[in-house]
């Protein structure tokens, strides 16, 4: 997992952005993202809430946790598993503190074979 603006590096392998909405500032081309599943990512207003510092992370975490509870979502996290499964991945997020971010949700719910 890494911030997005950070310059891509040789270990990366498979680039997935894990936002809803495309980072500011940064071009397609330099963002060089292999894939970006935006049914992982966390709804509006659960974003709008979290943001508006109305909860707790662990309150986001689980309300996210049940986002992702679809067929959809189900079947992105088995594919990225499977990537990753066959080399590198690195989750790409905009977040200013990706640890206390969905990503970081992410990175935990691919590391459980349960979803």
């Amino acid at each position: 997992m890494r911030r997005v603006y950070e310059p891509p590096e040789p270990d990366d392998g498979v680039r997935v952005l894990v936002d809803r909405l495309w980072p500011r500032g940064l071009s397609k081309d330099a963002a060089l993202v292999d894939e970006w599943p935006k049914a992982l990512t966390p709804s509006t207003e659960l974003r709008r809430w979290y943001h508006a510092g109305e909860g707790s992370y662990e309150e986001f975490a689980g309300r996210y946790e049940a986002e992702l509870d679809t067929l959809e979502a189900t079947e992105l996290l088995s594919h990225v598993r499977e990537l990753a499964a066959k080399g590198p991945v690195t989750l790409l997020t905009a977040s200013k503190e990706p640890e206390q971010s969905h990503a970081e949700v992410l990175v935990r719910l691919l590391g459980s074979p349960s979803r």
